[in-house]
């Protein structure tokens, strides 16, 4: 299994109950509650830890992209990709991912990705995603041309790494008379591509067909099972047989001495982070013409824990998160990837307003007790061949 630590960059010294009251730590959430000096000093505390993550033996590390929220501080993920790309010595560095629809000029993210894989010499995973709902509010743009922009943006930037430039590009929404980046990706044809998604049944199908790497969001694990076996189904229509390393799933895990202790330790803090900084405004998360009907059926099947207060207890018990003793966590991570047959792991250490020595705490105790159990380790009773699958060049 290759283990990443996944950071979401929350503002963690965020006045939890000015949160509470508002309701959502999303788009509307007033910036007057964020404390410049504070959030300084997280960003490089969690810089800190993503460079450590590599010291400790995690597989790499995962930033990823949202706007105007307490959630995660990242509406610009290449400038710390860009600050890991150096100090980052062995493992990859992964952006899960850009928000394809959400920028003006697509070439702007070929020629960004494009000079993180140089400067880390082939390292470099692209994350490719089309944005929460809630984004689109944020950006101003129309959320029905969503799929259209998305799909369009990513055929431009795939062009702009495997073409031969320049050349010219003629779209419904990108129109360029010279497209030629320099510089060109250091990996051939171009960086491995993951492709985040809250369990659209368009985007599955659209990951598997290309042969790229889909990574399921925080859910419950029988329904990150459901969705893989979907993926691996769209992979055989497709012609081949999905490998595991196709299939990641975005998880949070806490180790403690005991069980008791580890859930009593991380409480407050998962709590918070699934209650209140996950919460949304139905209405933003889901605006007109977004998605397809089918896929909003699947999405709230995986996000019905949501509907009520979650107790950490309640949180384990569905497989959304891995909280106990070192071999409570490891029985339940293989549980898990058995069950659902993924190969990738995307593991958050540091959630909600877990302070940094804490997170710290967790972060080795999760590579001394979990990451030499799995290194070598495939799933048990689903496919464990690997596939042959490449990346598509030009589409």
């Amino acid at each position: 299994m290759k283990i990443f630590n996944f950071h979401l960059m929350p503002y963690a010294d965020v006045d939890v109950e000015a949160m509470k009251n508002h309701g959502t730590a999303w788009v509307t959430f007033s910036n007057s509650h964020y404390d410049p000096v504070k959030g300084a000093e997280l960003y490089n505390q969690y810089l800190d830890q993503l460079e450590k993550a590599d010291e400790l033996g995690f597989y790499g590390v995962c930033v990823n992209e949202h706007h105007q929220t307490a959630y995660g501080m990242m509406p610009t993920p290449g400038v710390l990709a860009g600050a890991l790309a150096r100090s980052i010595k062995k493992g990859k560095i992964a952006i899960l991912g850009r928000a394809l629809p959400l920028v003006n000029n697509p070439l702007v993210i070929a020629e960004e990705f494009a000079l993180l894989d140089n400067v880390c010499r082939g390292r470099f995973i692209a994350g490719f995603v089309r944005g929460i709902g809630a984004e689109y509010h944020t950006m101003g743009i129309n959320p029905s041309e969503s799929q259209e922009r998305f799909n369009e943006a990513h055929d431009l930037i795939i062009q702009a790494w495997t073409k031969p430039g320049p050349f010219e590009f003629k779209g419904k929404y990108y129109n360029f008379k010279y497209v030629n980046p320099w510089p060109r990706p250091y990996q051939q044809p171009h960086p491995p591509i993951y492709v985040p998604s809250s369990g659209s049944v368009s985007t599955i199908r659209w990951v598997a067909e290309r042969r790229y790497t889909y990574c399921q969001t925080l859910s419950p694990i029988a329904g990150v099972a459901a969705t893989f076996d979907l993926f691996r189904k769209e992979a055989e229509r497709a012609g081949y047989e999905a490998s595991p390393d196709q299939l990641a799933w975005s998880n949070a895990i806490f180790i403690g001495e005991t069980d008791a202790k580890a859930i009593k330790a991380c409480r407050d803090h998962m709590e918070v982070y699934v209650n209140y900084y996950l919460s949304k405004d139905p209405a933003m998360m889901s605006p007109p013409g977004y998605t397809s009907v089918e896929s909003i059926k699947r999405m709230r099947a995986l996000r019905a824990y949501r509907g009520q207060f979650q107790r950490t207890e309640d949180l384990i018990e569905k497989g959304i998160v891995i909280v106990g003793s070192p071999n409570t966590v490891r029985e339940k991570l293989a549980a898990a990837q058995d069950l659902a047959g993924f190969g990738i792991s995307l593991t958050k250490t540091q959630f909600g307003t877990m302070p940094h020595a804490m997170a710290c705490e967790n972060q080795v105790a999760v590579a001394q007790e979990v990451l030499p159990y799995f290194k070598d380790r495939l799933p048990q009773g689903k496919s464990r061949s690997v596939s042959e699958a490449k990346p598509q060049a030009a589409e």
